[in-house]
């Protein structure tokens, strides 16, 4: 079963998330900080799930970390929409952006 590392601290919007994801086949393991998605992620994701606004570090910068040791793709999911964040998101090394709200379909 593939399995996506969402790191999201908006408990509504993980939850139905996570449940759209796992109807479709998905494991899910689910972190509300970038810290704890740093000591979950291992080789065995497919991909991430990145909030920007997270309340230790931002997606952004966790996407810089993931970058460092990891070709993993990295969806970036955020309220930000302008196209300065959505142009950094993707020059930091994200392969996709979605910005909320969304439609789990689309994620």
């Amino acid at each position: 079963m593939p399995r996506i590392l969402l790191v999201e601290d908006e408990t509504s919007i993980a939850e139905n998330l996570i449940y759209a994801l796992e109807t479709e086949h998905f494991e899910v393991a689910h972190a509300t900080t970038a810290g704890t998605a740093i000591s979950l992620l291992d080789d065995t994701f497919q991909l991430a799930i990145l909030d920007v606004g997270l309340p230790d570090m931002s997606g952004f910068d966790l996407c810089s970390e993931i970058r460092k040791s990891s070709t993993l793709p990295v969806l970036f999911l955020t309220a930000r929409d302008s196209e300065v964040d959505r142009i950094l998101g993707l020059e930091l090394g994200g392969d996709d952006y979605v910005t909320k709200p969304f439609s789990p379909r689309e994620v």
